[in-house]
């Protein structure tokens, strides 16, 4: 509130627009995905005429990295408020940014992860405030797994890269779709079921061990 009133009224409108188009990029990319949005869609979901759109965004690529940045913003804001408690266990931590990723998912705030050849995907890897976020997430997140696995609450045996990788994938894992488009499962039951299978398995000896 305080960085808008510092703005003149013409920068507020200009910002209100930005984030409305954002936001409407956001909710596309998490129920379309990248490759079936297209900007006319953008446009009538953010309620503005397609060529108000491109006034602020001059591509496709551009309305996604948008939105991409701004649910890294919101994993890092999560994150730090994480480690405002350092007596938390970091496997506690871990399970808290699961929970979250996958929330966030299941309320349709979470844009879908782009593919990894896709030209989003090597649109984003150009981006430096893209590309900063996601490092300094990733360096946050890995402190945690690294103290995780030193202590034993997480296998040593797995690359470390590998449980990031997988913390990342739950934010578009498609077991939370498919549950939640059956129709059959409360939001909670499929939060408290991919958290438990993401950190302790399948395996019912594994569960009892743990």
């Amino acid at each position: 509130m305080a960085d808008m009133a510092r703005l003149s009224y013409k920068e507020q409108i200009q910002r209100i627009r930005e984030d409305a188009i954002v936001e409407a990029v956001n909710r596309l990319l998490a129920t379309k995905g990248y490759d079936a949005m297209t900007v006319d869609e953008v446009a009538a979901e953010a309620g503005m005429a397609k060529a108000s759109v491109y006034k602020h965004f001059a591509s496709k690529e551009d309305l996604a990295a948008a939105a991409m940045i701004r649910a890294l913003d919101r994993a890092v804001t999560f994150v730090d408020g994480l480690r405002e408690n350092p007596d938390a266990r970091p496997i506690e931590q871990l399970k808290a940014v699961a929970r979250w990723a996958i929330t966030s998912q299941l309320e349709g705030e979470m844009p879908s992860l782009p593919s990894q050849n896709s030209a989003l995907s090597n649109s984003l890897q150009a981006n430096e405030a893209y590309m900063d976020r996601l490092i300094s997430l990733s360096n946050k997140l890995s402190i945690w797994i690294t103290e995780a696995q030193t202590s034993g609450e997480l296998n040593p045996d797995l690359p470390a890269e590998m449980t990031l990788y997988m913390l990342f994938a739950l934010a578009c894992d498609p077991v939370v779709g498919m549950l939640k488009a059956s129709g059959m499962y409360t939001n909670e039951q499929i939060l408290a079921w991919v958290t438990t299978a993401t950190f302790d398995g399948v395996s019912p000896l594994r569960a009892a061990a743990s």
